[in-house]
């Protein structure tokens, strides 16, 4: 199931990018990318949280909403920043080009709207695809099935069916096989660094791709969420129950995110066998790494480290 029992719980976490990983610690974000000549770039930026600024922004079951939407900037960011080096300088010029055509004339303000405008159509395509439409399937058991609460459970089937079926067909590209590789080389360089260990290949080869503090867990329990605050809803007419699904994310958020650092710092039975669905999934988004992506890894979280080793204690 993962190797649960480190000396050390980590705040840091990442994502895997396009032949790349990021890291985020307590300071800074760092962006390692292995280039086509085999070169791994750096790029380094400060971890500005909004909660810092606006204290009550960091207060439980409030922090899980802002972190989701600030892990989202950061995340296509890092993928916008890792893509630009494998770009096929041929091809016709078409959107990419002509936005970054109208960055170099308009500045900062308008690759900030770009920004903000794919999080916002990533956020729509989640809420669409995970919550929308498991609500508008579940319509058709409205005959076969008359309580509530059960609808509600299948609803949520539903959803993590869909989830699922998502993971594995993406999972077929060649492109994302490399990306989820690249997710199994994150994981086992934060076990490397949790255990205390010098951050080398070969340490970092012998640990789990599996890991419980995984943005794939949190998924996994936003569902489980969902299906608890939901039951209380009762079952209402399609459009309503559609406007409640989208009103309560952040509520719901807010209860995972809560619950994942819970699960983040426990080590008992109890907590491995109920987070054990959650790592099944994570088999489908990780997949072994060889040794050319653990040194990317390696190389962003090197980055992130700081000297105060109690700063990045989950």
């Amino acid at each position: 199931m993962g190797d649960f029992n480190t000396k050390k719980k980590t705040t840091i976490g990442g994502q895997a990018l396009i032949e790349g990983v990021m890291m985020r610690g307590p300071e800074e974000i760092a962006i390692a990318v292995r280039k086509p000549d085999s070169q791994i770039i750096i790029d380094k930026r400060k971890a500005n949280s909004i909660s810092k600024k606006y204290k009550i922004l960091g207060l439980p079951f409030i922090r899980g909403s802002v972190a989701l939407v600030e892990s989202l900037m950061v995340g296509i960011n890092a993928l916008t920043f890792s893509a630009k080096f494998f770009e096929d300088d041929e091809t016709v010029e078409g959107p990419g080009k002509f936005e970054k055509f109208l960055i170099k004339i308009f500045g900062e303000k308008l690759e900030g709207a770009i920004m903000g405008f794919s999080v916002f159509l990533s956020l729509l395509m989640t809420v669409g695809l995970f919550f929308i439409l498991p609500s508008v399937i579940s319509t058709l058991l409205n005959k076969a099935v008359t309580n509530g609460i059960l609808k509600n459970f299948i609803e949520g089937i539903i959803r993590i069916a869909i989830f699922a079926i998502y993971i594995l067909a993406i999972s077929n590209m060649k492109d994302i096989r490399r990306v989820f590789e690249y997710h199994g080389a994150e994981h086992k360089s934060i076990f490397c660094y949790e255990n205390q260990e010098e951050l080398t290949v070969e340490n970092c080869r012998k640990y789990s791709t599996l890991h419980p503090r995984c943005g794939t867990n949190f998924l996994f329990i936003v569902m489980l969420v969902s299906i608890f605050v939901f039951s209380f809803l009762g079952w209402p007419g399609l459009w309503m129950r559609i406007l409640s699904r989208i009103i309560f994310i952040p509520i719901i958020a807010g209860i995972s995110f809560e619950l994942l650092k819970f699960v983040g710092r426990s080590d008992s039975k109890l907590v491995r066998i109920l987070i054990y669905p959650g790592l099944l999934l994570q088999k489908l988004t990780t997949r072994e790494p060889d040794d050319s992506q653990l040194e990317v890894a390696i190389a962003a979280l090197k980055e992130v480290l700081v000297e105060n080793k109690e700063a990045d204690v989950w």
